[in-house]
């Protein structure tokens, strides 16, 4: 290997950048090519590269952050340790759902193929290109389960292709798990492009520069990475810092569910603690080490640390992780985990909070933290299965220096998106009857948290519905004196009027007529009301964000008739 001085600063960039746009290729290409809205629309994947050993060195810019804050690492490691790297080789593909490697629920798949150092297949191993998909369906129950082998199909580092040939009894296997073929043999022949185009990218990239000098590269961007990680670390105020929140249950019964989170500053590195979080919980809302323990802090990490740089292996050294076995983030891998990630908004937020006192200009009011997740499935009168899913944007906390955004996702998502209303209302047997902001939903403050929305379903057919709806009872805070944000709802109205709260329905019989009204939480604020500037005030009054009822009592606010404010 040579020296580092003889990568000149230029080829180094060009290199780094050269890895991080062969993944967003592959991520825009996806899109183009998937069967299913959960991946052309919904953006529910990510695409990563690792280096031999399996260590994250590049990711799409977009993808779920979930995902390749430690996936596709994870199921490359464990494809080593199956296989070793002998009996990985060019033109293989493999695929990894399993529990107890990636701690998340079934559908999210990991398909990864070995990266060669020259285009044509010849030459030592380089690394992986890997892509961690949303599989649509993959069988198991459609209403609750008690353990994951109710949950579908576990694959643990299948090869479904060997040396370029693809094995048929394996896409015999999964074709034949699913509810929704088209749909998932389409997903996964998009996946398996991009795997392979991908490698393609990079191996030509390596040939273009030489192994030596590649191999070099790689070792300079995780350890920059490291560097700068740490040098941010160094600039916070060493101390132990804590928040506790709730759940509101864990979807079987109404207990809630602690979320208690302690972070450690001490010289350059960080340490997150959940020794305090909840136990492994009936429900479905487990995850694994490695799928939600270490995921959670790295995505904390991010958004706290180091959002500008470029995620990898390297950036998360300075990471360090206190996590006992047992908990919801470290669950044994036979506990049921199809609602795996709706722990995670509130946790990724609680560790922002814990550090309201060390990071008082960078830290943020809390966001609305639940998937709010809305599921429909059925079989429509000519037999076809349906199963659709979609999901609320809700409001995120205000900063020190602006108002909080939203509508979005929660901080697990990235940059996954609504599905257009045209759309489903295609693919689904429902009618959108309207589509709007929620006012007041913002928490006040010098700067407001963002706002919610509200959503109306009519639905057409029967049809059995599962929400996910959380945090009603402990909603986004706010931050150095800025107020709470109001939480969301599910409501099912029947056509006699009477309205049914439907949080955590679990395939709730729904009847053609049924009016479904899905409304979802906002930010918290930042800073005291009273510090708001008036003319901010005004304009949430003209636009309708806030209520002048709401300003009244919120702001300490007086209004002409004309609807001028002014302070008492």
């Amino acid at each position: 290997m040579t020296d580092a001085t003889t990568i000149d600063p230029i080829t180094l960039e060009v290199i780094r950048y050269g890895l991080i746009s062969a993944t967003n290729q592959i991520d825009a290409n996806i899109k183009r090519t998937a069967f299913s809205p959960y991946i052309y629309e919904y953006n529910d994947f990510a695409v990563g590269l690792t280096d031999m050993d399996g260590r994250l060195v590049a990711q799409c810019t977009g993808g779920m952050p979930p995902f390749v804050a430690d996936s596709v690492g994870t199921a490359v490691r464990d494809g080593l340790l199956i296989y070793g790297r002998d009996r990985l080789h060019y033109g293989d593909v493999v695929v990894c759902n399993h529990a107890a490697v990636q701690g998340q629920h079934l559908n999210n798949t990991v398909m990864y193929t070995p990266i060669v150092a020259n285009p044509d297949g010849s030459g030592p191993l380089i690394g992986f290109f890997a892509i961690n998909v949303h599989w649509i369906d993959i069988g198991g129950t459609m209403t609750h389960s008690n353990d994951i082998f109710m949950e579908g199909l576990q694959l643990r580092s299948v090869k479904m292709w060997s040396k370029g040939e693809p094995i048929e009894e394996v896409y015999r296997i999964i074709e034949n798990n699913t509810r929704l073929p088209a749909e998932l043999m389409g997903d996964i022949q998009a996946q398996l492009a991009g795997c392979f185009l991908g490698r393609d990218l990079v191996a030509a990239l390596a040939q273009r520069y030489g192994l030596p000098t590649f191999h070099e590269a790689v070792r300079l961007i995780l350890d920059q990475a490291e560097a700068a990680a740490r040098a941010h670390i160094l600039a916070l105020p060493d101390g132990v810092y804590e928040h506790e929140t709730w759940l509101d249950n864990d979807g079987e019964g109404d207990e809630p569910v602690p979320i208690k989170v302690r972070v450690v500053i001490e010289g350059d590195e960080m340490t997150v603690d959940y020794t305090g979080i909840a136990d492994q919980a009936k429900g479905s809302i487990n995850s694994g080490y490695h799928g939600g323990g270490l995921t959670t802090a790295r995505v904390a990490f991010r958004y706290l640390v180091a959002p500008d740089e470029p995620a990898n292996e390297g950036l998360f050294r300075p990471l360090k992780l206190i996590l006992p076995q047992g908990k919801i983030l470290s669950a044994d891998p036979t506990a049921p985990m199809a609602n795996y990630p709706m722990p995670f908004p509130t946790v990724i937020d609680a560790v922002i909070k814990a550090l309201e006192k060390a990071l008082p200009e960078r830290v943020t009011g809390g966001h609305f933290a639940t998937h709010s997740g809305f599921r429909l499935y059925g079989r429509r009168a000519d037999g076809r299965i349906f199963n659709g899913h979609d999901s609320g944007h809700g409001g995120w906390g205000a900063c020190a220096t602006h108002d909080g955004a939203g509508p979005f996702r929660t901080m697990a998502h990235g940059d996954t998106r609504l599905i257009p209303l045209e759309l489903q209302e295609r693919l689904l047997p429902f009618r959108i009857e309207s589509f709007s902001l929620r006012p007041d939903s913002g928490g006040p403050g010098k700067f407001r948290g963002g706002m919610g929305f509200e959503k109306r379903y009519r639905i057409l057919e029967p049809c059995l519905l599962h929400t996910n709806l959380d945090r009603t009872n402990h909603p986004a805070w706010g931050v150095l004196g800025g107020k709470e944000a109001r939480p969301g709802s599910v409501f099912v109205e029947k056509p006699n009027g009477v309205r049914i709260p439907m949080n955590k329905a679990r395939g709730d019989m729904l009847d053609a007529g049924d009016l479904v009204i899905l409304e979802t939480g906002g930010g918290g604020g930042y800073g005291p009301p009273e510090a708001r500037d008036l003319a901010l005030i005004q304009r949430d009054v003209d636009e309708g964000y806030v209520s002048l009822a709401a300003a009244k009592q919120d702001y300490s606010v007086l209004s002409d008739e004309g609807g001028r404010l002014t302070r008492p």
